[in-house]
């Protein structure tokens, strides 16, 4: 559930003209002071400006997620595979050492085909959602695809 500050910034960014939103010691909105007041623009014009921005915030909000790559797992699996040993350390203490590295190598060869998974999975989302075509496929040597 979004908070007060929260709610209260969307609102601000659902207003169709641009104004300064004050507000006093309760959390209440209040008119601006008389010495900032400005006379508003032509209601039409105010329109398409806020329009135009809030384009552009719409389009700026988020991340860019990368596509999937292979190299990006196996920095994962630099990272996770020793935490993941710590763990087996942790929890399989009649296990030896070998049989530690051995579950190991299990586990990552489960989470590392999975990883990729993911990443497609929210690579796809996110190109539906932004409407970006999706970079072209790169040829082997041989010049097929």
């Amino acid at each position: 559930m979004p908070s007060r500050k929260q709610r209260r910034r969307r609102l601000k960014e659902r207003r169709h003209e641009y104004e300064y939103v004050y507000v006093d010691e309760e959390g209440r909105e209040v008119e601006a002071p008389e010495e900032e007041q400005t006379p508003a623009s032509p209601r039409g014009g105010a329109k398409k400006a806020s329009g135009r921005r809030a384009a552009t915030t719409r389009a700026g909000r988020g991340r860019r997620i990368q596509p999937p790559s292979w190299n990006r797992v196996g920095k994962r699996a630099l990272f996770f595979g020793p935490v993941m040993f710590l763990l087996l350390n942790l929890v399989g203490k009649n296990l030896s050492v070998a049989q530690r590295i051995y579950e190991t190598v299990v586990l990552l060869a489960i989470f590392l085909p999975f990883s990729y998974l993911t990443d497609s999975l929210m690579y796809r989302s996110y190109l539906k959602r932004t409407g970006a075509a999706p970079p072209p496929r790169r040829r082997g040597s041989n010049g097929a695809a």
